[in-house]
C-alpha cells in the first residue's frame, strides 16, 4: 500500500481513566477502541448481520460517527464545504450545518471525528480550523483559524485531528514553530497556554490523556516525535523521537505520518507509528517526567488502523505484510497472524471487529494470542476508500464508507 493513503487517518489516542464529563469521541469514551457492549452476536450469517438502515448522503469523508443520546453526529464534505450532520437513530437527517472550508486536495473529504461533551460539539476541519458548536442545534459558539490565529502549518494531506477535551480545556496541534500544541478554554475559545514542543508540523494524530498520580499528560505526535505535555500548564515533559528518517531527509510525507492513538496502561505507553519507530513499548516514570524504551518491533508498520490491547496481547495490522498480528506485550514479538489485509480494528464483548481496505468486515475470536475469523461480510454501499474506523453503540455496528453510513444489528435477540 502506498504510504500516502495513511495520511487520511484521524488520528489519534488513549486515556488512563474515563472523563468526568459525558464525553463521546473518537474510538469510544476512552479512545482505546474497546466498546463496553454486552450480549453481542458471536457469529453472523453468511450475508453478515442485519442491515438496519443506510444513509448514503452524509457527505464525503473518512471520519467515524459518534452517538450521543438519541443522535448520531458525523462530518462530511460537499465540494469544498465542511458539514456536520445530526441524524436520529434511524439514520434520518435532523439538521446539517456547514463549518467553513474542507480539505480538497489529496483524498478530499472530512478527516475528524466529532467530540461531544455535554451539549457542546467540537470538530476540526481538514485545513485545521477548530469549531465549537451547540450539539442540539449546530449553531456556532466559537472557532479558531489554525493559520491566521495560531500561524500553524498544513500537513501534506490535510489536518487529521479529532479534538481532545479534558475538564475546561480543548487541545489543538496547529504545528507552528512557536505554537506547536495549544489549549483553549472549551467554553469561550480563549487561549490558555502554548507549548512550543519540538517546533514541528503535526503528525496526523489526535491527543490522548494520560493520568498518572496527580499529573495529567497530553500525549501527541508531531512530525517526528511523540510528546508528553502537562495538560494543565503546557510544559513539555518528555519526547520520544521517531529516528527512522535522518534529519537531512525529513521532507513532507517522509516519516512524518503517525495516526494511531497511543495506549496507556499500568505505567506503560504503547504506540504503533508505521511511518516511524513502528510498534514500541515505553515505561512512563512515576513522576510523569520521562520515558524509557522497553522494546520496539519494526515489522508492525501500522499507519492508521488503530490497535487493541487485551490482557497480554496487542492486536494490530501490518501494512507491508498485510496481516493482522497478535503481539506479546511483554516481549514485542509476534505470536500469531491472520491474512486478512490492511484495516481498522475495534473490540466489543470479547471479540475483534476488523474492517479492511478490501471492504470486508471480519468478526474475530481471540483466545490469548490465537485469532480466528468466525464470520465476515462485504460492505457494498458507499464511495472511495475504506478508511473510517467502525463504531459500536447499543448493539449497533456503524460502518462509514465515504458518503454512506450504515447501521447493522449485532445484538443477540
Amino acid at each position: 500500500m502506498k504510504k500516502t493513503i495513511v495520511l487520511i487517518s484521524i488520528a489519534l489516542f488513549a486515556i488512563a481513566t474515563s472523563f468526568a464529563q459525558n464525553n463521546q469521541q473518537w474510538r469510544g469514551i476512552d479512545r482505546k477502541g474497546i466498546y463496553n457492549e454486552k450480549n453481542l452476536l458471536k457469529s453472523w450469517s453468511k450475508d453478515g448481520p442485519q442491515l438496519l438502515w443506510a444513509n448514503e448522503d452524509v457527505g464525503n469523508g473518512f471520519g467515524s460517527p459518534v452517538i450521543a443520546g438519541d443522535r448520531i453526529y458525523i462530518a462530511g464534505s460537499t465540494d469544498s464545504i465542511a458539514n456536520i450532520y445530526a441524524l436520529d437513530l434511524n439514520g434520518k437527517l435532523i439538521w446539517k450545518k456547514d463549518f467553513g472550508k474542507e480539505w480538497i486536495k489529496t483524498f478530499p473529504g472530512s478527516r475528524s471525528t466529532p467530540t461531544i461533551v455535554d451539549n457542546l460539539l467540537y470538530i476540526t476541519s481538514g485545513i485545521g480550523n477548530l469549531f465549537c458548536l451547540d450539539a442540539k442545534t449546530g449553531d456556532k459558539k466559537w472557532s479558531v483559524d489554525m493559520l491566521k490565529d495560531m500561524h500553524g502549518r498544513f500537513t501534506m494531506h490535510g489536518h487529521s485531528e479529532s479534538p481532545l477535551v479534558f475538564n475546561d480545556k480543548v487541545y489543538l496541534v496547529p504545528g507552528g514553530k512557536d505554537t506547536n500544541v495549544v489549549a483553549f478554554n472549551r467554553f469561550t475559545g480563549k487561549l490558555i497556554w502554548i507549548c512550543k514542543g519540538k517546533g514541528e508540523k503535526p503528525g496526523y494524530n489526535s491527543p490522548a490523556l494520560i493520568q498518572i498520580g496527580k499529573r495529567n499528560i497530553i500525549a501527541t505526535f508531531s512530525g517526528y516525535a511523540l510528546m508528553g505535555i502537562d495538560a494543565d500548564s503546557g510544559e513539555l515533559l518528555w519526547s520520544h523521537e521517531q529516528d527512522n528518517v535522518p534529519l537531512d531527509q525529513r521532507t513532507p510525507g517522509n516519516g512524518d505520518t503517525h495516526s494511531n492513538t497511543i495506549w496507556y496502561e499500568n505505567g506503560f505507553i504503547y504506540y504503533i507509528a508505521g511511518d516511524g519507530n513502528c510498534a514500541v513499548k515505553l515505561e512512563l516514570q512515576n513522576d510523569g517526567k520521562s520515558v524509557k524504551e522497553i522494546w520496539r518491533n519494526k515489522v508492525v508498520d501500522n499507519f492508521m488502523g488503530g490497535f487493541i490491547k487485551t490482557g497480554n496481547y496487542i492486536y494490530s495490522c501490518t501494512n507491508a505484510q498485510r496481516n493482522l498480528v497478535a503481539i506479546d506485550a511483554n516481549t514485542g514479538l509476534i505470536a500469531d497472524s491472520l491474512k486478512c489485509g490492511i484495516g481498522n480494528i475495534i473490540s466489543a464483548d470479547g471479540m475483534l471487529y476488523y474492517y479492511n481496505q478490501k471492504a470486508e468486515v471480519n468478526l474475530i475470536k481471540v483466545t490469548g494470542s490465537k485469532m480466528e475469523i468466525v464470520s465476515s461480510f462485504k460492505v457494498t454501499k458507499g464511495t472511495k476508500e475504506h478508511f473510517a474506523h467502525p463504531v459500536i453503540c447499543n448493539g449497533v455496528l456503524y460502518i462509514r464508507h465515504g458518503k454512506a453510513l450504515m447501521a447493522y444489528n449485532v445484538k443477540k435477540n
